[in-house]
């Protein structure tokens, strides 16, 4: 079952919010939204698909070159805090940054979500949205999968930190698209959750 959901914001953020039950959910940000990503990406919907708690996937509100979509994870965030016991976020690409950057903020501001996680992160998408400078203050479990081909972002940065600070690094043989693999990843990103 999936639920449509406003976000309460300055901006026009909406979403969907699937399996909405239970006392667990995880926020899902989108990639580029400029290049079209949006809540319905194929890699959002299988990391849906297979998770076993509820999942708010959602679009950004208009174009703020990262601030103001970093704002409506921080917003799609709050909502789902105020409605279940326990928020993790995932992302991809663009939006595995914002994920990422986002636990930063929720980690020091006492928030904490119960686990993040990242598909094939971009490693910064300005000087203070930097996922690789954010992953040390992340306050939960972490985990990043990426494509070993990937030569749209540079998700290495990323892994690189995290499996420093010993979180859940996992490489799939694919580019940044994971074409025809989005099920087998949204099962990886589901296992990472459940644990």
């Amino acid at each position: 079952m999936t639920e449509p959901v406003v976000i309460p914001s300055d901006r026009d953020v909406r979403g969907s919010l699937d399996r909405p039950d239970g006392d667990r959910c995880v926020v899902a940000c989108p990639p580029h939204p400029q290049m079209g990503g949006n809540r319905s990406d194929p890699r959002l919907g299988a990391v849906s698909d297979a998770l076993q708690c509820a999942c708010l996937r959602f679009d950004y509100g208009p174009w703020d070159e990262g601030r103001g979509e970093l704002d409506d994870v921080r917003a799609a965030y709050a909502w789902a805090r105020d409605r279940y016991e326990e928020v993790g976020l995932f992302g991809y690409s663009f939006g595995g940054c914002l994920a990422l950057v986002a636990a930063a903020h929720e980690s020091i501001a006492g928030l904490h979500p119960f686990a993040v996680a990242a598909l094939a992160p971009a490693d910064r998408i300005s000087v203070d949205i930097d996922a690789v400078a954010a992953v040390e203050d992340v306050d939960c479990p972490i985990a990043v999968v990426y494509g070993e081909r990937d030569t749209t972002v540079n998700a290495e940065a990323v892994v690189e930190v995290v499996r420093e600070r010993g979180g859940v690094v996992e490489a799939v043989s694919a580019d940044h698209f994971f074409v025809g693999q989005a099920p087998m990843v949204g099962e990886t990103i589901a296992e990472f959750f459940a644990r």
